[in-house]
C-alpha cells in the first residue's frame, strides 16, 4: 500500500506500509501509545538519524501531555494496532527533534537525559548549537529540515489500565506522589530493604527535580522544591551506606554540601562514607563539622572518632604485616649446606619471604557507629 495521504495537519504527509487491525482505537486523554520508530533523512539516501529497534527499547508517549515533538500525537492517533506507516513531515514539526532525540540515546547509553540542561524555555534550547555531544544532531539543530518517520504501533493502554510512570504526570501529579514515595521509603527502611528504599527516594527526587528544572534556579519557588529534595536525598544516602555505596553517598552529600555549608546531616554521612573507603583525614574534619555545627551531637562525634582512629590503626597494623615481607632481604644459607653457584659457600635459593597475610584484610570497613537520629529516615 504506497497510497500517501494527507492529514488535516500543514506539512505532513501518510503512506500506509502495512495495515493495522481492527477499527481505529480510542485515543483519550492519558492513553498510553507503544510504538517503534525510524528516523530518516529526507534525503537521495534516505539516512538513517535514528531507529529505537537497534536501541532495543520501545517508545512511549501519553495522549494529551504535549510531548516535545507534538506532531509524533497527530501521527500515532491516525494509526490502527499493528499498522506500519511512513509520515513526512516539514520542517515546521521536526525543530526539537534533536533535543527530544538527544535524550533518548542517553537513555539508551544509561545516562541522565537531563544532565547538563540550562534553565531555558524550548525555543532557547534549540538555538544552543553546542549542547547535543553528537554530530548528526548539533546539524539538525543548526538547519532544521524535513524528517521522515516509520512508526509501527503495538499497543494503546487506557489511562485507567496502568501505573502511570513519574514522567508522564503533570506538576501536581508529581507533588502529590512525593509524600507517597517518601513514606513508602520509609517503611521499606523499617524493614531494612534498603535497594526497595533506595528506589523509591529516588524516584521521588526526580519528580521533585523535573519541577524545579522549568523554575529559575535559587528563585522562591525553585528554593522551596530544594527543601523538599534535600530530606529525600540524605534518606537516599542512608541507604546506600547500608549497601555499602560508600562512592555515590560522597557524591550526592558533597552536591548538597555546595548548596548549604550547614547541613549537619550531610557532613555526617559523608564523614561516614569517607571512613569507610580509609579516608581519615577527610573523615575526621566532617566530623569535626558536625560537633561544630551542633553542640548536641558532639558525644556521638566523639564516639565515631575513636571507633575511626581505632580502625585506622588495626588497618596500619595489618598493612605492615601484610607488606613488610615485599621488603626483605634474600637470605643465603651458610656453608654447611654446600657451595654456592658462583663458587663461594652457601646456597642462593633461599628468596624472599612474605610476611603477614597474603589474603584480604580482615578488618571491614568503618561502618555501623552511633548514628543518632541520622540512620532514620526523614
Amino acid at each position: 500500500m504506497d497510497e500517501m495521504y494527507l492529514l488535516n495537519v500543514e506539512g505532513v504527509k501518510k503512506k500506509i506500509l502495512h495495515g493495522g487491525r481492527g477499527e481505529l482505537p480510542q485515543f483519550k486523554d492519558g492513553s498510553k501509545l507503544t510504538f517503534h520508530f525510524q528516523t530518516l533523512k529526507d534525503d537521495f539516501e534516505h539516512t538513517v538519524i535514528d531507529d529505537s529497534r537497534q536501541a532495543g527499547i520501545p517508545m512511549e508517549i501519553i495522549v494529551g501531555k504535549l510531548f516535545k515533538i507534538e506532531v509524533w500525537e497527530t501521527l500515532l492517533t491516525s494509526m490502527r494496532i499493528g499498522e506500519v506507516a511512513e509520515f513526512w513531515c516539514d520542517a515546521i514539526h521536526t525543530g526539537m527533534y534533536a533535543l527530544v532525540s538527544k535524550g533518548m540515546r542517553r537513555i539508551a547509553e544509561g545516562k541522565d537525559p537531563l544532565e547538563g540542561q540550562k534553565h531555558r524555555c524550548g525555543m532557547g534550547n534549540m538555538f544552543d548549537y553546542h549542547s547535543t555531544g553528537y554530530a548528526d544532531l548539533d546539524e539538525l539543530q543548526r538547519a532544521p529540515q524535513p524528517l521522515i518517520f516509520i512508526m509501527e504501533l503495538f499497543k494503546v493502554d487506557d489511562p485507567s489500565s496502568y501505573k502511570r510512570d513519574t514522567w508522564a504526570m503533570n506538576k501536581e501529579e508529581k507533588l502529590s506522589a512525593v509524600p507517597v514515595l517518601h513514606s513508602e521509603g520509609n517503611r521499606l527502611v523499617l524493614l531494612k530493604r534498603y535497594q526497595e528504599a533506595a528506589a523509591k527516594y529516588q524516584e521521588a527526587v526526580i519528580c521533585l527535580r523535573n519541577i524545579q528544572a522549568k523554575e529559575k534556579p535559587w528563585a522562591e519557588d525553585w528554593l522551596s522544591l530544594e527543601k523538599l529534595i534535600t530530606p529525600l536525598v540524605l534518606n537516599y544516602c542512608q541507604c546506600q551506606l547500608e549497601l555499602g555505596e560508600y562512592y555515590e553517598v560522597l557524591e550526592h552529600t558533597t552536591d548538597l554540601l555546595q548548596k548549604n555549608k550547614e547541613n549537619v546531616k550531610a557532613y555526617f554521612k559523608r564523614a561516614k562514607a569517607h571512613a569507610a573507603v580509609w579516608n581519615e583525614k577527610e573523615a575526621r574534619e566532617d566530623f569535626l563539622r558536625v560537633a561544630q555545627l551542633d553542640p548536641s551531637l558532639a558525644a556521638a562525634v566523639k564516639k565515631e572518632l575513636r571507633l575511626l582512629g581505632e580502625t585506622m590503626r588495626e588497618k596500619r597494623v595489618e598493612d605492615r604485616q601484610r607488606y613488610q615481607g615485599l621488603f626483605q632481604q634474600p637470605q643465603f644459607k651458610g656453608t654447611t649446606e654446600g657451595k654456592g653457584q658462583w663458587g663461594g659457600d652457601g646456597n642462593a635459593g633461599a628468596g624472599m619471604q612474605e610476611g603477614g597475610d597474603s589474603g584480604e584484610a580482615s578488618q571491614p570497613a568503618p561502618g555501623g557507629g552511633y548514628l543518632l537520629n541520622t540512620n532514620s529516615p526523614t
